[in-house]
């Protein structure tokens, strides 16, 4: 079996999840913070949630349907967040995802995580196209996405219900060849 990879930025290391995280993760993941500010994260988030994202990690990698990342300070390798692609091999591409815990927020951690793996689902998986999406209502996200090169494509009406209310997103992506980051 392929060895998981790490990634490397100036700050952080992208790499494997491990059931040692899961308090980090319940403590991170389970701000209301970050639920509200994404599509997938329940909250109450609880110790089978983080165990369900593991091995949901876990099978991705091996099934190569996903490449999902922990987010760690290079620091002292605290936990942050996470990010990942969830690959669509049919049409080779894949969707971005992400988040990063409340404090480490508006530090550019989640642009430097991001960047990072874009470059590798470009370089190393060889995709074609990255795509993401994010609520209306969280700009910050699409700052981050615009800093890595990405170009807004369009909104969805409507297309997401969370708590019973239907919400609009922002897609935004980025064909390889065409990547430019700003600075």
């Amino acid at each position: 079996m392929l060895q998981y990879p790490t990634l490397e930025t100036d700050r952080l290391l992208l790499g494997e999840i491990y059931a040692a995280d899961i308090p980090n993760i319940i403590k991170y993941a389970g701000n209301k913070k970050v639920a509200e500010t994404t599509l997938n994260m329940p909250h109450p988030y609880q110790e089978k949630d983080a165990i369900f994202w593991i091995n949901m990690a876990q099978q991705g990698w091996q099934d190569k349907t996903k490449n999902i990342f922990s987010i760690r300070l290079k620091t002292n390798q605290e936990l942050i967040g996470g990010v990942g692609l969830h690959i669509d091999a049919r049409f080779n591409r894949a969707e971005l995802g992400y988040w990063v815990a409340v404090p480490f927020w508006n530090q550019g951690y989640m642009t430097e995580a991001v960047q990072t793996v874009i470059k590798y689902g470009f370089d190393t998986l060889e995709l074609n196209k990255i795509y993401a999406v994010h609520e209306v209502g969280n700009p910050a996200s699409g700052k981050v996405l615009l800093k890595n090169g990405m170009q807004k494509e369009g909104v969805l009406k409507q297309h997401v219900r969370k708590n019973g209310v239907y919400r609009d997103l922002v897609q935004y992506g980025v064909l390889n060849g065409e990547l430019r980051i700003e600075n």
